[in-house]
C-alpha cells in the first residue's frame, strides 16, 4: 500500500461509472496538511513570528509517505486497517446487489462488475482520506499544545480546505477549541489567516 492519488469520487450503478467533481480525493490536501504540521511543528520563542515557505517545498510521493511516518509512526497499521474496512464494505455492497429485488439480472451483473473495476479506486480513496484525517488531528494536536494564534497561507482552494478540516478538527477536541477564518489582501496577495481562540 502506499500514499497516491486516486481521483474525484465515483458513483457506480448500474448504469455507469461517474465521477463528483466537488468530492476531490484527500490526497490533494495531504500535502499541504503535511507542510502546515511541518512549519510549526518546533520549539518556541514567546512572542516571535515565524514563518515557513510551503510553496517552494512539495513533497513527492515517497517524500510524503516518509514525512506521514515521521508525523503518524502508526500509519502502516491504519492504512491496513482502513484497507480491511474498505474491502468489508465493497464486500458489502456486492452482497446487497445480489439481494436487490428491483435490480433486473443483467443491471446487477453490470452493477457487481462496476463496483469490482473500482476496487482498488475506492480502496486507494479511503485510504488518502484516513491518512489525511490522521493528519489533521496531530496538527490540531500541535496547535493546541503549542497555543500558536493564528496561521497565515496563500488563498488557494486546497489551503482554504485543509484550514476548514483543522478547524472541525479543533472543535472537535475534549475541551473544543474555536477558530475564525478570514481572507484579507497584503502587498497585493490574497492570504486567508486562521485565528486560534485559546482558553
Amino acid at each position: 500500500m502506499s500514499l497516491k492519488y486516486a481521483g474525484p469520487k465515483p458513483i457506480i450503478s448500474h448504469s455507469g461509472i461517474e465521477f463528483d467533481n466537488n468530492k476531490e480525493d484527500k490526497y490533494v490536501y495531504l500535502n499541504i496538511a503535511a507542510q502546515i504540521l511541518k512549519s510549526i511543528n518546533h520549539e518556541y520563542v514567546k512572542d516571535k513570528v515565524y514563518t515557513y515557505d510551503i510553496n517552494t517545498s512539495r513533497f513527492s510521493s515517497d517524500e510524503l509517505f516518509q514525512e506521514v511516518k515521521s508525523i503518524c509512526p502508526e500509519i502502516n497499521e491504519l492504512m491496513n486497517l482502513q484497507n480491511h474496512n474498505i474491502e468489508n464494505e465493497i464486500n458489502h455492497n456486492i452482497q446487497r446487489v445480489h439481494e436487490s429485488t428491483t435490480l433486473s439480472q443483467d443491471d446487477k451483473i453490470t452493477l457487481e462488475n462496476n463496483i469490482k473495476l473500482m476496487h482498488d479506486y475506492l480502496i486507494q480513496r479511503s485510504i488518502n482520506k484516513k491518512v489525511y484525517y490522521s493528519v489533521i488531528d496531530k496538527l490540531s494536536d500541535v496547535v493546541h499544545k503549542t497555543k500558536i494564534d493564528y496561521i497565515i497561507v496563500p488563498m488557494f482552494q486546497t489551503f482554504l480546505h485543509t484550514l476548514h478540516s483543522l478547524q472541525g478538527s479543533l472543535k472537535k477536541r475534549k475541551q473544543p477549541i474555536d477558530s475564525d477564518i478570514e481572507v484579507y489582501k497584503e502587498n497585493d496577495k490574497l492570504l486567508i489567516k486562521l485565528k486560534i481562540k485559546h482558553i
